[in-house]
Order: C-alpha cells, then sequence, then structure tokens
C-alpha cells in the first residue's frame, strides 16, 4: 500500500501553528528550566497557552474539546511539538496522558469517559498506566503479570506491587493491570481497573531515580494493599485487560517516535548552526568532510525513522495488522534519535557537553526510550519470529 508523505490540510496548518507556538513559547520556558518541568501551575500555564493558541490536544475526538486527527496527520503535529522537551507536555500530547486518552476513547463507558477522560483531555487532571512491576513481574513480558484483582461485595479487591508507573506523582487516577484468572506466564486473565487518587490501597512509596527527569510525574514505585474499588471501576471487560493493552501500546509506540524525533531535528538544528558559524582549521566546522558526514548522516536517520513512522500509522488507521510496522519503527526510530543527538552533541565539541545548549539533557532523556515500550532486543525478537512464521506459512502452502 502506497503510504502518503504529506499531512492534509488541516493537519499542515495545525502543524504549522505547533511549530511556531513551540518555538515562540515553549522553547524559551524549556531552556529556562533546562528541560525539566515539575510544576503544576508551570504545566497549566503552558497548557493554557496552547489552548489559547488552538494546538490543544490534537489527538483528541472533538467532543472532547481535541482536533480529532488520526494516526497519520498526529505524526506531523507531534513531531513539531517534540521539538521541545516539554512540548508534548504543553499540547496534552505527552505520554502517558497521551495514550490513556486514546484506550480511554477506545474502550471506556459513556460514564467513565465523563469522569475520566474529559477532565483529562481537558488538562484539568493527569493519570498514569500502572503495568509494570518487579521481577519476576510484568515488564516486556506483560504476561508475567502478578497483581491480582478479586471480587469482593460490591466490587473488587487489587492487591500487588508496581514499579516505574511514569506520571504517578500528582495523578489524579492510575489505569491498573491486575491478574483476575490465570497465573503469571498465561497470555490471559488480566483486567483493567480505574483507581482514583486517594484510595487507601494504592500507595506510592518510592520516587525513582532515574536518567531521564522530563517526563512529568517522574516514575513511581507503588504498592496495592486492599485497594478496594467498586465494579463501575472496571475498564472494558473482565479478562480481555492484554488485549486492550495492545490496543494503547501499538498507538503509544508510535506516538513516542513521533514526539522523540522532533527532538532529533532539533538537536541537528543546534548542530548545523554550530557547524556553520565555527571557524577551525582555516574553515568552518560545517566544510570539513567529517563533520559533512555526520550531519548527512543525522539527515538520513530523520528521513528513514519519519518514513517508518508514517507506515505504522498508515497501518494503524486501517485497523488491520500494525505490531510489525510499530515495532520496526520504534526499534529503528529509537536507535536513530539516538544517533542523532549524539552526532549532533560531538559536532558542538565541548558547547555540546556544556549546559549552555541542552544536547547533553537531550542524550539523557532519549536514551531511556531504547528501553521503554518494549526494548530494542525485545522487538526484533518478535520482528524475527514474524518473518519466520510468514516464511513457514508460504512454504506449508
Amino acid at each position: 500500500m502506497a503510504v502518503d508523505l504529506t499531512p492534509g490540510p488541516v493537519a499542515a496548518e495545525l502543524a504549522r501553528r505547533t511549530a511556531r507556538f513551540v518555538r515562540d513559547t515553549v522553547v524559551p520556558v524549556e531552556e529556562a528550566n533546562g528541560g525539566v518541568l515539575r510544576s503544576d501551575d508551570e504545566r497549566r500555564e503552558l497548557q493554557a497557552a496552547a489552548r489559547a493558541a488552538g494546538v490543544f490536544a490534537p489527538h483528541v475526538a472533538s467532543e472532547f474539546g481535541g482536533h480529532g486527527l488520526d494516526m497519520r496527520d498526529r505524526a506531523f503535529v507531534f513531531e513539531e511539538a517534540g521539538y521541545s522537551l516539554l512540548g508534548p507536555l504543553a499540547l496534552n500530547c505527552a505520554a502517558p496522558d497521551e495514550g490513556n486518552m486514546h484506550m480511554l476513547e477506545a474502550i471506556a463507558t459513556p460514564a467513565q469517559k465523563e469522569q475520566y477522560l474529559r477532565p483529562l483531555a481537558t488538562g484539568g487532571t493527569r493519570s498514569c498506566f500502572a503495568m509494570t512491576e518487579p521481577a519476576p513481574g510484568a515488564g516486556s513480558d506483560a504476561s508475567a503479570l502478578t497483581t491480582k484483582a478479586v471480587r469482593v461485595p460490591g466490587g473488587w479487591r487489587i492487591d500487588g506491587h508496581k514499579w516505574f508507573i511514569t506520571g504517578a506523582d500528582g495523578a489524579g487516577f492510575a489505569i491498573v493491570m491486575a491478574r483476575t484468572s490465570g497465573a503469571p506466564g498465561e497470555a490471559g486473565g488480566a483486567t483493567m481497573f480505574l483507581v482514583d487518587a486517594g484510595n487507601p490501597g494504592m500507595k506510592i512509596v518510592r520516587h525513582i531515580e532515574t536518567l531521564d527527569e522530563s517526563l512529568f510525574g517522574g516514575h513511581a514505585e507503588m504498592v496495592f494493599d486492599n485497594c478496594v474499588v467498586p465494579d463501575d471501576a472496571v475498564l472494558g471487560e473482565v479478562d480481555e485487560g492484554f488485549a486492550y493493552a495492545r490496543v494503547r501500546l501499538g498507538p503509544a509506540r508510535a506516538t513516542h517516535c513521533m514526539r522523540w524525533l522532533g527532538i532529533a531535528r532539533r538537536a541537528q538544528d543546534i548542530a548545523v548552526r554550530r557547524a556553520s558559524t565555527r571557524e577551525l582549521f582555516g574553515s568552518r566546522l560545517a566544510e570539513l568532510g567529517m563533520a559533512q558526514q555526520m550531519i548527512a548522516d543525522n539527515e538520513i536517520d530523520i528521513a528513514a525513522a519519519h518514513g517508518l513512522i508514517l507506515q505504522a500509522c498508515a497501518d494503524l488507521d486501517l485497523g488491520g495488522p500494525s505490531g510489525h510496522s510499530t515495532s520496526i519503527a520504534k526499534t529503528f526510530c529509537a536507535e536513530a534519535v539516538w544517533r542523532v543527538v549524539d552526532r549532533s552533541l560531538q559536532i558542538c565539541g565541548a558547547l555540546g557537553v556544556s549546559g549552555d545548549v541542552l544536547l547533553g539533557r537531550f542524550l539523557r532523556e532519549v536514551r531511556p526510550f531504547r528501553i521503554y515500550d518494549g526494548p530494542s532486543e525485545t522487538h526484533r525478537w518478535t520482528i524475527a519470529r514474524r518473518v519466520v512464521r510468514r516464511l513457514d506459512a508460504e512454504d506449508a502452502r
């Protein structure tokens, strides 16, 4: 299937306005804060500015205050938002909230959408997605899920241990994956629950120090101990949680790629400006062959990543199989973005290592992307497995 490499007219205009808003409004805030924002008041101020600029919530349906873009058109807007570490936060399309909005739109009841999706879409609250557990629990292998939920009068009791839950600090609610049937290692038997902040059975026990710091709310370790929720806290159907996780994770991998590609372009712009003005050995740095190679390799990685993202988005929009293309896009983009930022820092030399530009911060932020949403090794395993199965199926005909 041919993939259109240009945005629709609505998305093109929104991408232009987003680019202008991010450069004029968000980048100065990012540079003043070293790329890390921790104040909820500042988050709300940025989001109010994005709303006033008409670029807020590009991914959410219009009935919830968004622009309702499909995946392909989101690619162009999210990439412009990602030109700053704080751009996605300003547009309310940052992880984990963006992925949670997507899933709530897809599977929540009308009442749940009003209670959880609407305030999340408008920026009135934040959320987290609590699936990952300490070893030997759920991680890259979600089927290892150990957190349990059992029926009690009027609802469910959740007990378990979660860690590396992004955005948990200050979140208004959590979407919690718990096992309602089967045993760890079995492919089915998970259910998603909506748990409000303030539930005495859900507690943050530790804020985890990490290489990256720009994801709002950080990463937390959580304990669920006699966490009782009502029947209407079930999101979707009982025992269908793993299927719903796939509804969330494929698009979330693609949107992560979009946002980080924006940072790769930003790093390239910083490096090219430096190379164009820095003079040494009798010429501009940009006229020296080794610097030119790094600049060219950056452009190649950026272009290839953009194309793979659009292919994955086309597959997602069609509603057919998309696991293969999203795994390919995620693996390539995570590594390509790292290469681009690393080369850009190298081109800038001591300036790149210094705090005078944010390349060092970018490098710390993009490195974990090779682990988040499935490490590159896991994706390569699934990609290879699909290829072998496809050949086996062809040979069996």
